[in-house]
């Protein structure tokens, strides 16, 4: 699951998936702005084929919260 993660977050961001971190967020992913995070969004329920609350897309600002939602969702 991880790895599809960062599969995503890299086809996004432009950037290498292998160089994603827990840590990463809007701090330290430059690309990552208001419609890159939308687009980050529906790329990952595509991905999982799940569906983010307003909430959750509100709080996914970092690769741990991110991770931790999908886990919860798709229970892998």
């Amino acid at each position: 699951m991880e790895n599809r993660i960062k599969k995503v977050i890299g086809s996004v961001f432009g950037i290498d998936p292998a160089t994603i971190t827990e840590n990463d967020s809007p701090d330290s992913i430059p690309n990552w702005d208001s419609l890159r995070h939308m687009n980050l969004i529906v790329a990952l329920e595509e991905e999982f084929e799940i569906e983010f609350t307003e909430d959750e897309i509100m709080d996914m600002l970092n690769y741990k919260i991110l991770y931790t939602i999908i886990k919860e969702k798709t229970g892998l």
